[in-house]
């Protein structure tokens, strides 16, 4: 059933047995789990069914961090969550991902990645993903994409599969809203989670609508299931009886915020220019496609954090050239001048230029004279972060339409993520070179602090509700239960631990399907 929520009467209650506040990913998978069971569903969506200007502003916030997207444009307001937008790449976290890694502080998962593996299987199918397999073995093509052929196995390949992309608002609304037992209402947000006198219980949460329409929702068992940064800010504002925050008694909500960093940073020259690299190209309708890690056995004598680079071709002279090197410049104009009968009286300036810039030069002549349609490859890096308590989501003195505190996001990272990034290219580049594949320019500073302009997020939140089975070190525990609360739960990427190097929305789903498994013993 569908409701508008706008149409309601004034202050009315709505009795279920659970209630899923958002419809995203997180929110509409569990729903999906929960069609056809005994017990009642109420789903709460902010948004309608559709894209809405109005809605969509109430993710704005502010951004006191890192330099990064203004909040409402990195998230989607409405039925489908943020699926309405991604790009569809999918791939579970890799193993290590999973470990308390002792160069990495706060590392750790309450379980492994082989105990979640039968629920990565479930989400597979629930993302329309291809076969259950990442084995590169399956999807290379030895005689037309084989992957590329390192020496001594520091650096692997490994593969990301892509949904069509699945829009879950889309794909999963029949599904959802003809079940008999679950009821979604549109236009609702939450903005109070009420408890008991002791904050140990949850007993109704309020809602309203953008047009001033109020009402509750009672339920035995509560979930938010609102994003990175949504869930950390309904906790921190449902402050009437913890005055720091439901779940905040060790003030954890809101810290350990992690994205992914991603930035052009590398560019790899192969010795040969006809280099098949098939498996690596992301071409549109492609479903699968190869980047380069480090082996795990790296990772840990080197101990870095967990890294992904794809590959990017260049593929017109000037693309990245024209902007970016003075050195490229400078030849373009010597060479010009020359070829129209003379040097140019400012030669020996742009000579200057072109040897302070001789690998940019190198890269661009390699394009023009071997091959006009292969300049160069980029590689397109996204990296794991160190959990960091500093990074972290806060409430803003800015209020929304509705009177809420507006979100604040400090994004920050350590010096052992840029540290692993800068490492990582110089073992790439020296096992292409000991491959006789060619050579690799590492376009990262030497310390560990600064990050070049090129530096983005992916928009993937993470962390701000982590998961661990201590009260002390994390939000939620191994059942995303919220310490000290009998009956609210978290879902989504809020409660990872780490985030890996690995796009999370299959984990996400994995997740959300295990916990719909545990709510149904603890309702039914």
């Amino acid at each position: 059933m569908l409701i508008d929520a706008r149409s309601l009467p004034k202050d009315k209650v709505i009795e279920t047995e659970v209630c899923i506040v958002g419809a995203g990913a997180a929110g509409i998978a569990l729903a999906r789990e929960f069609v056809g069971q005994e017990f009642r569903v109420c789903l709460l969506e902010s948004g309608s069914l559709g894209f809405e200007e109005d809605t969509q502003a109430l993710y704005k916030g502010e951004n006191i961090g890192l330099p990064y997207f203004p909040l409402h444009r990195c998230r989607l307001r409405f039925f489908g969550g943020s699926t309405n937008h991604w790009d569809g790449w999918c791939r579970p976290l890799d193993a290590i991902d999973f470990e308390t890694r002792d160069w990495i502080p706060h590392s750790g998962w309450p379980f492994s990645k082989s105990h979640l593996g039968p629920f990565y299987e479930r989400a597979q199918s629930i993302c329309q993903l291809g076969p259950f397999t990442y084995d590169v073995k399956f999807w290379e093509n030895p005689k037309k994409s084989p992957r590329l052929p390192f020496k001594d196995g520091r650096v692997i390949t490994k593969i990301y599969q892509r949904s069509p992309p699945t829009k879950f608002g889309e794909v999963y609304r029949n599904e959802i809203i003809h079940a008999d037992n679950i009821s979604t209402y549109l236009y609702t947000n939450v903005v109070d989670i009420e408890t008991n006198n002791t904050a140990q219980t949850v007993t109704r949460v309020r809602t309203a609508t953008l047009e001033g329409n109020k009402f509750w929702v009672l339920a035995k068992l509560f979930i938010l299931a609102t994003g990175g940064i949504e869930n950390a800010r309904l906790l921190l504002l449902s402050n009437k009886v913890q005055s720091t925050g439901l779940g905040n008694q060790n003030d954890l909500v809101g810290r350990f915020f992690m994205e992914h960093p991603a930035m052009f940073s590398g560019v790899f020259l192969p010795s040969d220019p006809h280099l098949p690299l098939g498996l690596y190209h992301m071409v549109q309708g492609k479903r699968t496609i190869g980047a380069l890690t480090l082996a795990e056995g790296v990772l840990r004598r080197e101990k870095m954090v967990n890294i992904s680079a794809t590959l990017i071709p260049v593929t017109r002279l000037g693309y990245y050239y024209k902007t970016s090197s003075r050195g490229v410049t400078s030849f373009r104009h010597n060479l010009r001048a020359t070829r129209q009968g003379g040097a140019p009286d400012d030669f020996w300036k742009h000579l200057r230029n072109v040897l302070v810039d001789t690998d940019d030069v190198a890269t661009a002549i390699h394009g023009k004279t071997l091959n006009p349609n292969f300049l160069a490859i980029r590689l397109y890096n996204h990296i794991e972060t160190t959990p960091n308590p500093k990074s972290r989501v806060t409430l803003s003195d800015e209020r929304d339409r509705l009177g809420q505190n507006r979100a604040r996001l400090d994004w920050r990272l350590s010096a052992i993520d840029k540290r692993s990034m800068r490492r990582a290219h110089e073992i790439i580049g020296q096992e292409l070179g000991r491959a006789g594949l060619g050579r690799l320019k590492v376009e990262l500073g030497e310390d560990d602090t600064t990050w070049p302009s090129s530096l983005k997020g992916l928009s993937h939140h993470m962390g701000t509700t982590r998961m661990h089975v201590d009260p002390n070190k994390g939000v939620v525990d191994e059942n995303c239960k919220v310490h000290g609360i009998s009956n609210l739960f978290i879902a989504g990427s809020s409660v990872f631990p780490t985030s890996g190097p690995n796009t999370p929305t299959l984990t996400i789903v994995a997740l959300a399907v295990r916990l719909a498994d545990h709510v149904k013993k603890l309702v039914s």
